[in-house]
């Protein structure tokens, strides 16, 4: 099923435990569950936050999760199930959540990603993000993180 034929939406309380399953499932993987039900449903419930659900039909198979904050948002987490990846929902997702942060004002979203993740690294330079510095031991200890940014805005003010 192609992206155009999923329904975009802002994340319900009800929805959390389905998206905690997928960040454990699909981010969190090999290194303990963190984004709990919970942890989800305080994101979903926070005014500074914006959290997407990609729905087939009424069942959530992607999301993702951006805090924006006074100049500079902040991708926390995004994920679509595997037998929904490289469909171009990712892309949909991400293209909505940049629209939102220009309309907001944003200057930059910032993103963190494992650095052993080719595919995802692949798939936020596709989307014109650019890799800044890498953090030994970001992920419990265990992994170094990519940290990347897209930026909309220059110093001096200019577009990007």
């Amino acid at each position: 099923m192609a992206a155009s034929n999923m329904a975009l939406g802002f994340a319900e309380a009800s929805d959390a435990v389905c998206l905690a399953l997928l960040a454990r499932d699909l981010i969190e993987v090999g290194l303990g569950w963190g984004y709990r039900p919970n942890r989800i449903a305080a994101l979903i419930h926070d005014p500074e936050t914006v959290t997407l659900v990609a729905r087939d039909r009424t069942r959530p198979v992607g999301f993702a999760v951006m805090r924006f904050g006074d100049e500079r948002a902040h991708l926390i987490l995004l994920a679509v199930q595997r037998a929904h990846q490289r469909r171009g929902l990712g892309r949909e997702m991400i293209a909505w959540l940049l629209q939102s942060a220009r309309v907001a004002g944003m200057t930059s979203i910032h993103v963190e990603l494992r650095a052993s993740n080719a595919p995802a690294l692949s798939f936020y330079r596709a989307m014109d993000f650019s890799e800044t510095f890498r953090v030994p031991g970001y992920y419990r200890g265990r992994e170094t993180a990519v940290r990347m940014i897209r930026m909309f805005k220059m110093p001096n003010g200019h577009p990007s």
